[in-house]
């Protein structure tokens, strides 16, 4: 192999491992979900080289791919109807947990967007699943602008970089969810203690001052949290005066 063909394939794994690198310390990154895919795609166009990455993520209940996310310009893309599983090429993929690849999108009866992907000049596509422990929770596509048959190599980094992404999706949403508990557990002890506060100073029944938080909160369009937090300072205040 020439020294030229050497440095260059050098470059071009050492690029590899520093996107693998970026995209397995997400994992760990504690990163709000939306700035995660966001970075996933960005680092997944850079790495495969492409025209537009993105990313769809299933929707359980509906059973749909919903686009995520996309460093695509184009408003139609971005906007483009979701994907019932099973359905087009990232349908198949998410439904059989298997990558796809496709020489021109825009002659492929599979392909359910074909008007955009003319618009948008996309050609070769390759499709990978996100999925944790076997469960496809999405799926990652890479596009060109020119007709690429994807190698074995690179298909493999894609579906490397999707599985490390994957990891960090499931990581941040149990999170979020963790998170959403909290939220709500402290929103819960906040309502009780406000409705104790007005059960006691009005004379009136819990399950009264329970209803009068609620009835506020719809007559002032605020949360019945922001209700409960203004009645517990007013009852600080009153009690900072005595």
């Amino acid at each position: 192999m020439p020294k030229t063909t050497k440095k260059k394939t050098y470059r071009i794994y050492i690029k590899q491992i520093e996107a693998l690198s970026k995209v397995a310390n997400l994992i760990t990154s504690g990163l709000y979900l939306e700035e995660l895919l966001r970075l996933v795609v960005n680092v997944t166009a850079e790495i495969m080289n492409s025209k537009v990455s993105s990313l769809m993520l299933l929707d359980p209940d509906r059973k749909e791919l919903v686009v995520k996310a996309t460093q695509s310009i184009s408003e139609e893309y971005n906007k483009k109807p979701n994907i019932k599983l099973g359905d087009g090429i990232a349908g198949d993929v998410a439904l059989n947990n298997k990558p796809l690849t496709v020489l021109n999108v825009k002659e492929d009866a599979r392909y359910l967007n074909r008007d955009i992907a003319k618009k948008d000049g996309l050609c070769s596509l390759a499709s990978v699943p996100l999925a944790v422990k076997g469960k496809v929770i999405g799926v990652l596509n890479c596009y060109t602008s020119k007709k690429h048959k994807f190698t074995k190599l690179e298909l493999d980094l894609l579906t490397t970089l999707a599985n490390q992404a994957a990891i960090a999706i499931e990581n941040a949403e149990l999170d979020l969810r963790a998170r959403s508990a909290e939220e709500a557990l402290t929103t819960r002890k906040l309502i009780e203690r406000a409705k104790d506060i007005l059960s006691q100073e009005t004379n009136i029944l819990p399950s009264e001052a329970y209803r009068l938080i609620q009835r506020q909160s719809m007559d002032s369009r605020k949360s019945m949290r922001e209700i409960a937090e203004a009645v517990i300072l007013t009852k600080d205040i009153k009690s900072k005066k005595t």
